[in-house]
């Protein structure tokens, strides 16, 4: 039997990266999967968004596994469309077990060079659509006397990283908020954690913003970027791959982990634990 066989959960973000990884390492554990995305690009990243194409993979991939799966375009700044997601969770599978608040994007400038619009959409979408991604499904689980919340922050949800003041002021909000969930929810059986990854091979980082906050230059390539991110971690290492985020996922969302909460659960290939230049 699967670690969270029986099981529902609800994953933002999950048409690729991680949030993708985190909903088919779930399903191949037995759960069934509601899977949300924006699918677009956003006004402030440069790098593509996903896309319906992307999300329809994702749920293919699932169904693959003789998995049920709901699919569904949702912007996690959007309430009302959360609301609706744990509805049709509920409403098509009985209940909700599991919520990993994924959805999260990455821009970089030095803090007084952040526009407003930059700073608000990282925010909003990072922090805020944490909060309104579990708070339909927090009444349902307390229903139940069950269910467990993940919420995806980062090492910069612990420290502090030069050119990323909004992100990691968001990073650490979710920190915050998980540890307060933890609190509130623990009469009733309900667990919240948080995830730390540190870089992650995924569209996040492998884009040319990111690669130049490393490099300080435009158009560098993936292998050229792989030094250069290694000095992030202590492990010889650029960046983790997202199943094994999802595999720390995985344990928070299964039994194994029933009485873990507020924990903060970090993958960092070692790269909080030294000193850190501020200026990467």
């Amino acid at each position: 039997m699967g670690r969270v066989e029986g099981k529902v959960a609800l994953v933002t973000g999950a048409a690729r990266g991680q949030g993708r990884s985190h909903a088919v390492r779930l399903a191949q554990e037995g759960a069934d999967i509601v899977a949300l995305d924006i699918c677009q690009g956003l006004k402030t990243v440069k790098y593509d968004g996903a896309t319906d194409a992307d999300l329809a993979e994702t749920a293919s991939m699932i169904e693959d596994l003789d998995r049920r799966v709901i699919s569904r375009k949702a912007d996690v700044r959007d309430l009302a469309a959360m609301e609706s997601a744990v509805a049709d969770a509920v409403s098509e599978f009985g209940r909700l077990d599991i919520v990993v608040a994924n959805a999260g994007i990455a821009t970089a400038a030095p803090a007084w060079e952040l526009t407003e619009e930059m700073f608000q959409e990282m925010v909003d979408i990072n922090l805020v659509g944490v909060w309104k991604t579990v708070k339909p499904a927090i009444p349902v689980m307390i229903e139940q006397g069950s269910g467990s919340i993940i919420l995806t922050s980062s090492t910069a949800g612990l420290v502090a990283f030069g050119n990323l003041a909004h992100y990691t002021a968001a990073k650490h909000g979710v920190t915050g908020l998980m540890r307060t969930l933890a609190v509130e929810l623990a009469q009733h059986n309900v667990r919240c954690n948080s995830v730390h990854p540190t870089t992650v091979d995924t569209p996040m980082i492998q884009n040319d913003v990111i690669r130049e906050l490393f490099l300080g230059r435009t158009g560098a390539t993936r292998d050229e970027a792989m030094n250069e991110f290694k000095g992030v971690n202590a492990l010889p290492i650029p960046w983790v791959e997202a199943v094994d985020i999802s595999n720390a996922v995985l344990y928070l969302a299964s039994d194994e982990a029933r009485y873990v909460t507020g924990h903060t659960q970090v993958v960092d290939a070692g790269g909080t634990a030294p000193y850190r230049n501020p200026n990467v």
